[in-house]
């Protein structure tokens, strides 16, 4: 066996899962490490594979092909309640019959601890979810986001080697979203669980997790951390699926970026040839251009022909003009004409910039990425 496997929280070898002969594979051959004590986020479109991904860990599927271990062991044939691993589900699917603290001191009842000693070990589970003064309660009588709080706390009662969340939160509201992500984040400071949850909300994968997979047709396109993933995205397919809006094919000269927005320079070390340059709107800025100001084009020429030009040159910055203008929240995202090209950028603080605007685009040279053309 090896080192990684004996250190790996969960690891998949060559999953793969088929519904029927005639539709499509929902996994192919997915390869996967978690690593203990760590928050991993499954994102991707619907059909993806996500769920899938996360019933056959938890041994609510089989797979067709390929192996499930649980730190070095290989539970691919044992029944879910053999795995040492907790669900929750988008729905808390809580016992109706029970109280709130017996729901959370089922598990330890059903594992032959006494009555009263696993009500005192659920209490302090409902303590950790900040639901104790709820424990006489009927779960009818709660909330959605109150109950999904209790759902956690009977998933953490049954000590899990692995805590699993499929969109256990994708029916509450905005607010109610943020005091669950404090509470996992909280539960996490006590008790640092390895936690793996699927989410379609990319803010949630980025305010939960400190890694990313991304899935798409049953395939694993990239694992890696939230930062790299949006901003060193492994291919055109991934940055679109984590919501970017910005590419531009091209052909990368010497460390030089040609495309329809222009040369750019990138830092990457990059070579020569076809690729296509992509950043995240929200990593760019458009300001109010002066008429006559001129233009930052002159300085990128053959003099800079390397990796590093975008270093010493500093942030590029394209003239162009506003056509789409769209406020959300305290940002305003803005469409910017660029030549032939539109350019997805925000508004810089303080600049209420409408349609028919002239600006500047200031692209810095961290927000800036090649993937494959």
């Amino acid at each position: 066996m090896t080192t990684e496997l004996m250190t790996s929280a969960i690891t998949l070898t060559s999953v793969t899962k088929s519904y029927s002969t005639t539709a499509p594979a929902a996994l192919h051959g997915v390869n996967l490490d978690i690593l203990p004590g760590t928050s991993t986020a499954i994102v991707g479109p619907s059909g993806s594979g996500k769920s899938t991904i996360l019933r056959i860990i938890a041994g609510l599927e089989d797979a067709n092909g390929g192996r499930v271990r649980l730190s070095g062991r290989d539970v691919t044939a044992l029944l879910p309640e053999q795995r040492g691993i907790s669900m929750v589900f988008q729905r808390p699917l809580l016992f109706p019959h029970l109280t709130v603290l017996d729901n959370v001191a089922f598990a330890d009842r059903a594992a032959g601890v006494s009555r009263a000693q696993a009500r005192e070990q659920a209490r302090e589970h409902l303590e950790m979810v900040q639901m104790g003064t709820f424990a006489s309660r009927s779960p009818q009588s709660l909330s959605g986001g109150q109950q999904q709080r209790v759902a956690v706390a009977r998933a953490l009662a049954a000590k899990p080697s692995v805590l699993l969340l499929d969109e256990p939160f994708s029916a509450l509201d905005p607010g109610l979203k943020d005091e669950m992500h404090a509470m996992i984040a909280s539960i996490r400071a006590a008790v640092n669980p390895t936690i793996l949850f699927v989410t379609h909300d990319r803010d949630e994968a980025s305010a939960m997790a400190e890694r990313i997979v991304v899935l798409e047709n049953g395939q694993l396109l990239q694992h890696d951390t939230v930062d790299h993933v949006f901003h060193q995205p492994a291919s055109l397919a991934v940055a679109r699926l984590l919501g970017g809006k910005n590419a531009f094919a091209g052909v990368v000269d010497n460390g030089v970026h040609h495309s329809a927005i222009g040369a750019v320079a990138i830092d990457a070390h990059v070579a020569s040839g076809p690729a296509t340059l992509v950043f995240r709107h929200e990593a760019v800025t458009a300001s109010l251009r002066l008429t006559g100001s001129p233009s930052s084009d002159a300085g990128l020429t053959a003099a800079h022909p390397d990796a590093a030009a975008c270093q010493r040159l500093g942030p590029r910055e394209l003239r162009g003009t506003v056509t789409a203008a769209v406020q959300r929240g305290p940002r305003r995202e803005l469409v910017v004409r660029v030549g032939d090209a539109d350019v997805h950028t925000e508004a810089a603080p303080g600049n209420l910039l409408s349609v028919g605007d002239p600006v500047t685009v200031s692209l810095p040279c961290e927000a800036l990425w090649t993937v494959p053309a």
